[in-house]
């Protein structure tokens, strides 16, 4: 069985990577920084008044993964006439270091600085640069590291008060599908999700990433008062399913309901693979809260 698990989620990865990356209508930058970019794609169907998805991508916050590779899934629901902004953001050294065994996930504060920073740049942008959309239908969707993002995003109005990144008021959102998230920063450190990256996002182990939680961590971050949604595969190995049950339990503990779809042998990938049947049910899910 592992082996085949092995092989399964080898296959869905490789498929979704398979992909040509899609250019994007616009391209506009939010910051001075390579990384402050944001690509705009429009409704292919010509629509105009388009609802937005806002879209983080995954790669558990390491450089040598960026928004290119979600752009297939930002074509998708664009060719399902909704218009799509996907965000670029500053992510962990290329390079090795801390004693670490490979690239160090997510720059603290610069990771939580960008995301904060694209979100309040955009109702400017999409009116410049994405004219068939209608910020105020807005959606946030994010997979895995950025399925976090998206989550930390919308609960930015229930951050500590001290924190940088803390608005007054809850943005104005349709809502959050958030895929295979890293939605308990806590419970995937403990359970080693994508080699430790929960901890080298908050810039160490021990105190400070305890420290750092409240300012990072959506499972901290309840109840946000927006309609959310978490799809997970059940046969997830990158972020396992407990992550998502765990975030769930946590609003519930809040008195919030957040609505969590499980996708029976469904892996980590499928979710932003537009040749998968999971990825239809994502856009569905989309469209449901923002239509």
């Amino acid at each position: 069985m592992p082996d085949e698990a092995a092989a399964r989620d080898e296959a869905e990865e490789a498929s979704a990577f398979s992909h040509p990356a899609v250019p994007p209508d616009a391209t506009a930058a939010y910051g001075d920084h390579p990384d402050q970019v944001i690509d705009f794609y429009a409704p292919r169907n010509g629509a105009t008044a388009a609802p937005l998805v806002v879209a983080l991508h995954g790669g558990a916050w390491r450089a040598p993964y960026d928004r290119a590779h979600l752009s297939p899934f930002a074509d998708f629901l664009a060719r399902r006439g909704l218009a799509v902004a996907n965000v670029e953001y500053r992510r962990g050294s290329p390079v090795p270091h801390q004693g670490a065994d490979g690239p160090v996930a997510g720059r603290w504060p610069e990771t939580f600085d960008d995301v904060a920073a694209a979100l309040d740049a955009l109702p400017a942008l999409v009116a410049e640069h994405l004219p068939a959309a209608d910020a105020r239908r807005t959606v946030i969707t994010g997979h895995s590291a950025g399925g976090h993002l998206a989550l930390w995003a919308a609960a930015r109005h229930v951050l500590p008060a001290d924190a940088p990144w803390y608005t007054p008021a809850a943005p104005a959102l349709r809502g959050v599908v958030a895929l295979a998230p890293v939605a308990d920063l806590a419970l995937a450190q403990k359970l080693g999700v994508c080699g430790g990256a929960s901890a080298q996002l908050l810039g160490g182990e021990g105190e400070l990433f305890d420290a750092r939680r409240p300012y990072a961590d959506p499972a901290e971050l309840l109840p946000t008062g927006i309609a959310t949604t978490l799809v997970q595969g059940r046969a997830d190995t990158t972020v396992p399913h407990a992550v998502a049950e765990a975030y769930a339990d946590a609003a519930a503990r809040a008195g919030e309901m957040v609505g969590v779809t499980f996708l029976e042998e469904v892996g980590h990938f499928p979710l932003i693979d537009p040749a998968a049947d999971a990825c239809a049910v994502v856009a569905e899910e989309i469209a449901q809260l923002a239509w």
